[in-house]
């Protein structure tokens, strides 16, 4: 019974050790998540600094495209070589506007590829999370009815175990009651 009942305790130690584990599993991965999420709100942060620039880049050359207007209307009267010079520059400037326009278009789609992969992986996470804690779930439970079982087999043998002490120390005393008559019984036949 002793032995029995160190074996059970060694059981109940060794599913706390593994309920422990898993616990620790848990939190990792909890840690994990929250280095997804940190990792989220840099790009975050990362696009709303280049929309501010690429709308300051924008202001600027419009301002700049009006500047450049009134300057060819006043040069247009004086010499027709330096209107097609600042004709020139404006096309040089409509160049690098488109170019700025299809760099703005290429970070979109950029940033809309990264945004998807982002939902994925964040999906990824979640469904795998989800499915770990179900598990993790299950085999504290499946634990618990192992504890609950060995908490009743621990008491089922403690019971049969004071039944058979019960057992033999009524035999002991109904030896000695044996032993005393048979020792009267001589005596009274001895006397007699």
């Amino acid at each position: 019974g002793v032995f029995m009942y160190n074996h059970l305790q060694q059981k109940v130690r060794n599913a706390e050790a593994l309920a422990q584990k898993y616990k620790q599993q848990q939190e990792a991965l909890s840690a994990q998540l929250q280095v997804v999420y940190e990792h989220r709100s840099r790009l975050e942060r990362s696009l709303q600094k280049e929309r501010g620039e690429h709308k300051k880049t924008k202001e600027d050359f419009l301002v700049y495209k009006l500047e450049a207007q009134e300057a060819l209307n006043k040069e247009k009267q004086d010499s027709l070589n330096r209107y097609g010079a600042l004709s020139s520059q404006h096309k040089i400037l409509k160049n690098q506007h488109e170019d700025v326009k299809k760099q703005l278009l290429d970070l979109q789609l950029q940033h809309n590829s990264l945004k998807l992969e982002h939902r994925k992986t964040l999906e990824t996470h979640s469904q795998k999370y989800a499915q770990l804690q179900q598990e993790k779930e299950s085999e504290v439970t499946n634990l618990q009815d192992t504890v609950f079982k060995l908490r009743e087999e621990s008491k089922l043998l403690r019971k049969a175990h004071q039944e058979v002490h019960s057992q033999l120390l009524n035999s002991q005393v109904i030896d000695k009651s044996m032993s005393h008559v048979t020792n009267m019984g001589q005596s009274v036949i001895g006397d007699w």
